[in-house]
């Protein structure tokens, strides 16, 4: 079922509730309805409907519109230039092949932390047949107010504004990931989604009313966790990833296991997974999405083959190596980002005449010594994998899907950790 009809479906039974918040704008639910009405575009099933500008309550309007004629929203990231815009869909399709037959009607970009974003198009139901499943794990009803914070451009925001609205409750929206814009939202809030680095700025703002968060997007240290629960706040952690959707969950710190109807096995350490909920595929230039013939599908993640909740290990094609060691970024930044005052790191691959590759931490955090980090890498680190170089930074760049953007860190001025 569209997510159009839904909105429709509750203007109908509770038209005044608000529906979506953005600043100082408020849409009721019949507002919202009726803008999407209105804004319904003239095109064919399946015809690809990109959204290249605007608030995001207009952006959220678009989507919902385009679905309701059936077509494919795409939603651009309002900060993209606009040459970068027309790149990306100048290289892509009007319209969708085999929409109708195969149910298209949403698309969204990966959060393009290693390299050009791609665009992901999947089925209505790939979304909304796991709109109950995720009700359950995060206890979303028509009596919330649900942060979103982030671009609608990418899938981890989209899905939770749908889900949220499908579900009656009401959706602030941020457009961002900044900082003060989270703060200044968060009152407001009973449930937020997002990354998992923005989570100790949640608890640092300290939310009276707030009730869950949902961390997406990478892993969650114990050390947060056990934070937010210190606060009363219950945290649904979970993996996935735009082309598989739902992966695995963690609600309860007792680690990743599959989400509903969702198998997972390990080939070699990599994750391959078959669900209902596999995006279809690519618009454009292809990914990392591999399939069999039997239904399952990776997009490189490894992870550690053995019983139990699921350890991730990052992704295969970003490894390190490094005098014929292979290192994989995501487990030294693990042990890197628990020491005192690290509120970010970026470990990568430098080149080097002799090893091939030496590994480098780029940190980001005011008074953090590189002695502390090096106790740490001496302490729950191999050899191979403690880093070389060390350098700091004012700020990482993330994506606005909020993930380090590791293709933009080599480039910084960086300056030597002391």
């Amino acid at each position: 079922m569209p997510v159009f009809r839904e909105v429709l479906a509750h203007a109908a039974a509770q038209p005044h509730r608000v529906a979506v918040r953005y600043g100082d704008t408020v849409r009721t639910y019949a507002q919202l309805a009726r803008a999407a009405e209105r804004s319904r575009p003239d095109v064919k099933p399946g015809a690809l409907v990109p959204l290249a500008g605007g608030d995001p309550i207009t952006q959220l309007t678009g989507l919902l519109a385009a679905d309701g004629a059936g077509a494919v929203p795409l939603a651009c990231d309002p900060s993209w230039r606009t040459e970068h815009r027309r790149a990306l869909l100048d290289a892509l399709p009007a319209t969708v092949d085999d929409a109708v037959a195969h149910d298209l009607a949403w698309a969204g970009f990966t959060s393009g932390s290693t390299g050009r974003p791609r665009v992901v198009v999947r089925s209505r139901s790939s979304w909304t047949g796991s709109f109950a499943a995720t009700g359950r794990l995060t206890g979303i009803t028509s009596d919330d107010t649900v942060l979103v914070p982030g671009a609608l451009s990418w899938s981890l925001t989209a899905f939770a504004a749908a889900h949220a609205l499908a579900a009656g409750a009401t959706v602030l929206l941020t457009g961002d990931w900044t900082e003060p814009g989270l703060r200044a939202a968060l009152p407001s809030a009973d449930v937020v989604h997002l990354v998992p680095h923005r989570l100790a700025a949640v608890l640092d703002a300290r939310p009276r009313r707030l009730r869950t968060a949902v961390a997406g997007g990478a892993a969650l240290g114990t050390a947060l966790r056990d934070r937010a629960a210190d606060a009363g706040i219950g945290v649904v952690a979970y993996y996935g990833a735009t082309e598989l959707s739902f992966v695995a969950v963690d609600p309860d710190g007792a680690g990743l296991r599959p989400f509903e109807d969702v198998e997972v096995e390990l080939r070699a350490g990599e994750v391959w997974v078959r669900s209902p909920w596999l995006a279809h595929g690519y618009l454009g230039d292809g990914g990392p999405l591999r399939r069999d013939d039997d239904g399952w599908a990776t997009v490189g993640d490894l992870a550690d083959d053995a019983p139990g909740p699921l350890v991730l290990r990052g992704r295969g094609d970003g490894a390190i190596l490094t005098g014929g060691a292979t290192v994989v970024p995501e487990d030294v930044e693990a042990v890197l980002a628990a020491v005192p005052g690290v509120e970010g790191v970026v470990v990568l691959g430098l080149p080097h005449a002799g090893l091939g590759q030496v590994v480098a931490a780029v940190v980001q955090g005011d008074g953090v010594r590189r002695a502390a980090l090096e106790t740490a890498a001496r302490a729950r680190l191999t050899a191979a994998q403690r880093p070389r170089r060390w350098l700091v930074v004012d700020e990482l760049p993330r994506t606005s899907a909020g993930k380090p953007a590791r293709a933009l860190v080599a480039g910084l001025p960086a300056r030597p950790l002391t």
